[in-house]
Parts: structure tokens; sequence; C-alpha cells
């Protein structure tokens, strides 16, 4: 059996990507403007709004002392093949592996974060590929493994699980079990296995180009001050009140993915083939079926939601419209779908007044939980809080059984969307926490299908808390088109982009071949649908395509949508309801992945096998269309 694989959850904005904010921090000690903060280098970040690694290592010396500790365990693993047969080697091979992957986890947490503050860092990036190498190699000698139990005939089966030293892995191995047909032999296992650093290649490439070589001409600000443009600041611009500031930002932007669009679309392209290899060596028929397996997510799920979010498209079209009459434009374009409907006196956010601000909206979550996000937020120092020179763009969460649950943010005080950002990285380190407190080291990583509904969760408490005290109808108006444009971000886009990711994956399945050209007729025709009839579409938003880190792990995004439809859904449950449905939503808190995510979340109220959940998010986004549109009426 192969390492567990630990996933961090990243947040998507409104284009779908994983770029955010550049922060303007007025605090003492901190850089006083946008180009400053964008550009110091990570040895003059102060040290309080960095996280705390020496949870996981103390020093890098420590680091590259466990990493030798580590390999030397792997000479080990032979004295286990052949002998599986027998429970209590079973028993002890189980719990040596696991030992080895929780050791693992650690290692690759510290080599990781450290590479995000500086992309660019020779020695972290050598400790990330290191472990990447490293995992290969583990793969391939353990690839063994599951081949060997899974010759075992039924008969043998049962009565090898039915001993008392394997019962706290029994679902563990019934998961083992249910991969016999799509198991290979151990020579074809083991060969698979030595890919794996190889069918990296076409992600690492993309994710080096996209943070670090790609460079874009600056703009020219409202007031002529020429701003450096980065994929974090480009969100930033396409807030900008001022149309010739948003419409230059979007232009410098994908003039610089025009340069390497045939570069990105063979990397995009390899990345798809890497897919649809894997699905078939192992015996699916799609890379789809490849996908939803190991979850046990029927298509149904993936099919209820593209078929219930596009039967809504008319009033997502409705809302594109409310925006160009508020805007007076004569056409709307990709670059006014994000700046504010109303002029607003700017308010600040600064990182302490959003935490509390955070804290507040959880209240429903109870004592534990807040007393626990506080520390981490500060004193405990589990989140990296803002911009610096070459640091990873985006925000996400690291899961962490034996460490802290970090946080990566680009944190702005500008921007409301900033703590909502922030709200939502949280809900996803809580998770962590409760599940790494409630589980056994093998059930505590729970899959990305439940992940995306503890952080969007956060993400609706903190939009009713903000609703029910706006008495203004102009921060009332703002709010809920905060909130329109959180589900077209979260759940519209992200259905688009699943169709994209399905129509690109059966191009290939089926013989056929993607270029820079294929790509962007694709995905214009999907822009055209999506964004509706009266929406021009620049030619140069075909570039999209190429931008979205997401694409590059096969089925990921689908989960965003069906997360918010879900978090919807247990948000207004927690809410109107008491200590009963409190209780069951932390059944999922603390479910990880002990039972199948479908049945985990049934516990806790959603059937998504239905399509209740996702039919109630988009009756929820009519409504708050309607009342944007009666609110705007109000507001001169």
């Amino acid at each position: 059996m192969t390492p567990n694989r630990k996933n961090h959850f990243m947040h998507i904005n409104s284009n779908g990507d994983a770029s955010f904010r550049p922060v303007l921090s007025r605090k003492a000690g901190a850089a006083s403007t946008e180009l400053e903060m964008a550009t110091r280098p990570r040895a003059s970040v102060p040290r309080a709004e960095t996280w705390n690694l020496t949870r996981v290592f103390s020093s890098d010396a420590a680091w590259e002392r466990t990493y030798k500790q580590w390999l030397n365990e792997f000479e080990h693993i032979s004295e286990y093949k052949g002998k599986l047969h027998d429970a209590d080697t079973l028993a002890a091979w189980l719990s040596f592996e696991s030992d080895l992957t929780r050791r693992a986890e650690r290692l690759i947490l510290y080599a990781y974060l450290k590479m995000t503050e500086d992309v660019t860092n020779p020695k972290y990036q050598d400790f990330r590929g290191r472990m990447q190498t490293s995992f290969i190699q583990l793969r391939k000698l353990t690839s063994f493994v599951t081949p060997e139990l899974l010759a075992l005939s039924n008969a043998k089966w049962n009565r090898l699980v039915s001993s008392p030293c394997l019962q706290t892995w029994q679902v563990h191995l019934a998961r083992v079990r249910r991969m016999k047909p799509h198991t290979l032999g151990a020579q074809e296992e083991k060969l698979i296995a030595a890919t794996g650093d190889m069918a990296g290649t076409a992600s690492h490439a993309f994710s080096m180009l996209n943070d670090s070589d790609l460079t874009f001409k600056p703009v020219r600000d409202a007031k002529g001050v020429e701003r450096p443009l980065t994929s974090g600041t480009f969100q930033t611009f396409l807030h900008a009140p001022n149309r010739d500031v948003r419409k230059q930002a979007f232009f410098n932007l994908y003039e610089g993915y025009d340069q390497h669009q045939n570069t990105l679309a063979a990397l995009l392209a390899g990345s798809i083939k890497k897919d649809v290899f894997y699905a078939r060596a192992k015996n699916f028929p799609t890379v789809l079926d490849a996908s939803l397996f190991s979850d046990e997510i029927p298509h149904t799920v993936y099919n209820n939601l593209i078929a219930a979010i596009r039967r809504t498209l008319p009033t997502l079209y409705r809302y594109y419209e409310i925006r160009r009459k508020r805007l007076r434009l004569r056409n709307i374009h990709f670059y006014d779908a994000n700046t504010p409907l109303i002029p607003t006196t700017q308010k600040l956010y600064p990182w302490e007044a959003g935490v509390q601000l955070v804290l507040q909206a959880l209240q429903p979550l109870g004592k534990e939980y807040i007393r626990t996000l506080q520390k981490g937020l500060t004193t405990e120092r589990w989140c990296d809080r803002y911009e610096n020179k070459n640091k990873q763009s985006g925000a996400f969460s690291y899961p962490s059984y034996d460490a802290s649950p970090y946080l990566m943010l680009n944190y702005t005080p500008e921007l409301l969307d900033s703590v909502f950002t922030l709200a939502h990285e949280a809900g996803h380190s809580m998770h962590s926490w409760y599940s790494a407190k409630s589980q056994l080291y093998q059930y505590y990583d729970y899959p990305i299908f439940l992940a995306e509904i503890a952080s969007t969760f956060n993400e609706e408490l903190l939009s009713a808390m903000l609703l029910e005290q706006a008495r203004d109808p102009l921060e009332r108006a703002n709010l809920l088109c905060r909130e329109i444009d959180a589900i077209r971000a979260t759940i519209f886009r992200q259905a688009m982009f699943s169709e994209f990711e399905r129509q690109s994956h059966e191009i290939i399945e089926q013989g056929g071949t993607l270029t820079a050209v294929t790509f962007r007729q694709l995905y214009r025709a999907l822009l055209e649908e999506w964004f509706g009839p009266n929406f021009t579409i620049d030619a140069e938003l075909e570039l999209e395509c190429f931008r979205i880190p997401h694409f590059y792990r096969p089925y990921y995004v689908y989960q965003y949508a069906t997360g918010l439809s879900a978090a919807m859904t247990l948000a207004l449950r927690v809410r109107s309801g008491g200590e009963k449905e409190r209780q069951e939503y932390f059944e999922l808190l603390t479910g990880g992945c002990a039972a199948a995510p479908l049945e985990i979340l049934a516990r806790a109220g959603v059937d998504m096998t239905r399509p209740d959940a996702i039919d109630a998010a988009m009756t929820r986004f009519a409504e708050l269309v309607d009342e944007l549109e009666s609110t705007l009426q109000k507001v001169k």
C-alpha cells in the first residue's frame, strides 16, 4: 500500500484560481504600501506575521536528521514480503507503515510550507524534491503489499481480517479489498509506482512558470501611479472602481499568458494524458470513474450538480444584466464582473479585527471551537498572513496529525473578501484539528469532498451574521453582492470548470488531441454558455483555462460546488436549530475518513445522492438576486 495522500486545501477566488489579494498593512512594523508588501524579501517579514514551524521541526538540521532516519527505515520493508497472510505479521506491517507515513507527513509538511514562503528558494525546492523522490521509492518498495493481500481467496481474506489484532484496521482493509478490480500484479504495480516522479512534471513546471517565471506589464492606477501586476494584485485591480484600471490589468495579465500559450497548452494536455494513462492502467473506464472511486461517489452526484446549476443559468444571466445596468455599461466584460456595484468609503479590516469578526460569526460552534481557533490565529501562530516577494499565491490550509493545522494567506485589510478567506481556511484547519483529535492516524485524513463543506460553512456563518447586522441599504446591497459572487465563484464557475475537465478528458479518452487552439475553442464555447448571450467574451479570456492550477488535479473542482451547496444547508440547520443540529454537524468535523464521505455527510444532515441541497442553494441564489435588485432601487 502506498503512503497516505495528505492534501492542502486551497481557496478559490472569483476567477476560480488559487491567487488572492496582496496586503496593505498599517500596523507597526509592517510594510505601508502594496508595492513594499509584494516585493519585500522573506527575511524582512516580522516574526509575528509568520507561522511557527518549530512545532514541526526546530530547524533545517533537525529536518535533515529525521529525513535520514526515515530513509533508513526503508530497509526493513522487505522483511514483510510474502508474509502478510499471517494476521500478526499483517498487523505489525500496518503499524510499521503507519509510522512511516506519519513521520513522512511531518517531513513533507515542513518542506512544502518552507518552499511556499519563497518558491525560488533552492534549499526548500531540494527538500520537497527529495521527499517526492523518496515517496516514489517508498511506493516501489511497498508495491508488493496490495497485490499480495488481494491474491488471497475470499475465505482466507475473511479469516484473516476477523483476527482481533486487526480490529482497528477493518475500514482500512475493506478499502484495500475494494481495490481488487483495479490492482495489477506485483511487477506491474512496481512499474506504475516508478512513474510517479515523472508524472508530476507537468504540474510542477506549470507551478514554477505560473508562480515565478511569468511576468506582466505593470498597471497605472487611477492616479497614474505605476503598480506591479502579479497573480495576487490582479484580483485587487479587478475590484478597482476605475474601469480603465480593470481593463488594463485584464489585458496586461493575459498578454503574459498569451506569450506562453503553446507551452501552457502542452503542459495541460500532458497532465490530462497522464490522467488517462493511469485510469486505463488501473482498469477504470474513464478518468472520472477513477477520480470518484476512492471516495465512493456515484456519477449521479456529479451529474445532479451540473444539471441543477444549468437550470439556474437564466438567473445568473439576470444578475449580470443587473450589474451592467447599475454600472451604466453598454457591454459587460469579465473585468466588470467583480468591481463593487456601489462605491463605498474604504473600510479596513486589519488582521486583529478580521480575526475577531470571524470568531464572532462562529459563536454557534461552541466555546471549544472558538477558544482553539483564537489561540491558533494569535499566540500559537498557525497562520502565515501576508504576501512577500516570491511567496506562493493563493491561500490554503495544510492538515497535520502531530503539528498545527497551518494556514497560508495573502491577507489584505482593504477587502472584506480577505476576512472571508480567513474564515474559509480556518474552517479547513479546525476540521483538521477535530479530526486529528477524534480519530486514529489512519482515519483522520478526511477527503476533499468533505473538506470544502467545513470551509464554506464558516463563510456562510460570517455572511449570515453580517447580513443580520446590516441596516443601511447601501451596506446590505454590498453584502448581498458578496454572497451572490461567492455562489457564482464557488458553485457556478466550478461547475463550468467541471464541464471543461470532462470535455477535455473525453477528447483524449476518445483518441483526440489538445492544442492551444482546441483548448481555447472548447473553453470559449463554455464561457458563452455560462456567461450568457449578453455578456461580451474577449478573446483573451479563452486563455483563462491555462492559469487554473486545479486542472492539474483531475475532477477536483466539482467538490467546491457540492461543498458549498451542502454547507449552505448545514449552516442554516445549525443557525436555526439547537444542540442536536450542532452535534450532528460535529459528526462531519470529527469523522475523518472512518466512513465513506456520503455516509458522514448524511449523519450531519445532508443527503448528496439527491439534488435537494444543490436545488436549495440555487433557490437561495435566486432569492439573493431578487433582494439585490429591490435593494438597489433604494440606493441612489
